[in-house]
């Protein structure tokens, strides 16, 4: 799609964002400096994720792997286990994996062309150019989903932008705005306005930088921009969980993910749990009794909590059993139950536990 920022006009619009950036800009902690480690990093935290949600995490982890060796030397479990709680862990995979080849294929240096980055695990396109502009200047566009809704309201682009043949002409439009002389300032620019001005509600057209240049605006159409995306129908499920507990109040985690949806507990360490669709204990005893050889358990409901997972609405229902020895089954770990944070675990495993916690001091 050709842009109607040509000629002088184009000029006009990069130096408007970019003075407005360069004022404006948020003092966020990826941005202290041009380390690609860091950039990257960050990037592959904010996948999908909040600002706010990101920043106490991203320190942590920088504090405790503060380079790209010393995250590649990490067990996989040490590296979880300080994501924990922040969701989509394949992430948390993907750059420990990624790491690792950084360290033997590229003598610790995050590459510098798009082909190599594109072949590190886990780097998509956007990532790979956010990384090489923002750490490099490599001239490089960025398109997330912040920079297609500011593109597709200056352009006044209609309709679903997840459609294959928008997004390529959102794409084409962001490689002719590239302001390629700073492409780290341009694309940290575009991104930042999408997030603090261009909102998905309520955008604040009126102290846009570059207002002038925006169709959507002079149409008096911004808050129609980008048409809503249609949404999977939400899928409500239960699932049961018991926590055992021994004479030392210790516990059983599994990493087994039985009979139930094995994104909700993310593949790290859980409570043995199943999806049940009537009547819980009797569910749960049956399951024990074939699995674990654990017969006529006493189970103690605890209340329930609710969390989600993408489409999915779940009802956590807890047990808690008392029982004389825990059974040893493959890929286990007895643990005391208070030193539950020191093993890498779910937020729906701590809302789990949370409730025997709960349980326990109201006894």
């Amino acid at each position: 799609m050709k842009t109607h920022l040509a000629g002088r006009a184009l000029p006009q619009f990069q130096k408007r964002l970019l003075t407005w950036f360069r004022a404006h800009q948020r003092d966020l902690p990826w941005r202290s400096s041009r380390d690609p480690y860091r950039i990257w990093v960050a990037e592959i935290m904010l996948q999908q994720t909040r600002i706010a949600a990101v920043m106490p995490y991203y320190e942590r982890f920088l504090d405790h792997f503060s380079t790209v060796e010393s995250l590649a030397d990490a067990p996989q479990q040490e590296v979880l286990k300080l994501w924990s709680g922040l969701g989509y862990y394949s992430r948390a995979r993907n750059l420990h994996a990624a790491a690792k080849e950084i360290v033997a294929e590229h003598n610790g240096k995050f590459p510098r062309t798009l082909e190599a980055a594109l072949e590190l695990r886990g780097i998509g396109v956007y990532t790979a150019a956010a990384v090489l502009s923002i750490a490099y200047d490599v001239p490089l566009a960025v398109l997330d989903g912040n920079v297609a809704r500011v593109l597709a309201r200056i352009h006044a682009m209609r309709g679903d932008l997840r459609v294959p043949r928008t997004w390529r002409a959102l794409t084409e439009t962001a490689e002719q705005l590239l302001a390629r002389k700073a492409a780290s300032d341009w694309n940290q620019a575009l991104m930042e306005l999408g997030e603090v001005i261009c909102t998905p509600k309520s955008p604040r057209c009126l102290v846009c930088p570059v207002v002038q240049s925006c169709r959507a605006f002079a149409e008096g159409i911004s808050g129609e921009i980008p048409a809503p995306r249609k949404k999977r129908a939400p899928v409500a499920m239960t699932i049961a969980a018991v926590i055992l507990l021994d004479s030392k109040d210790r516990t059983l985690l599994v990493r087994d993910p039985g009979a139930h949806d094995e994104v909700l507990f993310s593949r790290m360490w859980q409570f043995p749990a199943i999806q049940v669709s009537r009547e819980a204990k009797p569910e749960l005893e049956k399951y024990f009794g074939e699995t674990f050889g654990l017969k006529k358990l006493t189970l103690e409901e605890l209340p329930s909590a609710r969390h989600g997972v993408t489409f999915r609405n779940i009802t956590l229902l807890p047990f808690v059993a008392r029982v004389a020895k825990l059974p040893a089954v493959p890929r286990s770990r007895i643990l005391a139950l208070k030193r539950l944070g020191s093993v890498p675990v779910s937020s729906a495993t701590k809302k789990l536990a949370a409730a025997v916690v709960g349980a326990s001091s109201k006894a």
